[in-house]
């Protein structure tokens, strides 16, 4: 058995992060919100921190819980979600904002959602 408390710490930082993407993004409407000008670029660089953030929270998930907790939940992408702290940790240059994009408008929120439930159930 994994320690819950740990795990609950680790998902409510998750959760912070979540929210810090989901008020940062509110003002972008479209991708050249992130791309045209230099406080949209700042605006993308500090989202992709959280993901970076959020990403490797869910990778520390993965081994505190021997990859049991979020294969429970399938109703995220998990694996891309830790994928994407490897994209942009690793090759930050190649960043397709586009990526980016759809990921605070189509899944941070289900994201948010699930780990608010994660949260209850353990």
């Amino acid at each position: 058995m994994y320690d819950k408390e740990l795990i609950r710490e680790i998902l409510t930082q998750i959760l912070k992060s979540a929210d810090t993407i989901l008020y940062r993004f509110r003002p972008v409407k479209e991708i050249k919100d992130f791309t045209d000008s230099p406080a949209g670029m700042e605006k993308l660089d500090s989202i992709c921190m959280q993901l970076i953030a959020m990403g490797e929270s869910l990778k520390n998930i993965d081994k505190i819980t021997d990859s049991s907790l979020l294969s429970e939940y399938p109703e995220v992408n998990w694996k891309g979600a830790k994928a994407m702290r490897d994209i942009i940790g690793h090759h930050y240059f190649e960043i397709d904002a586009e990526v980016i994009f759809d990921v605070c408008k189509n899944k941070i929120g289900m994201l948010r959602d699930t780990v608010i439930k994660m949260l209850a159930d353990i």
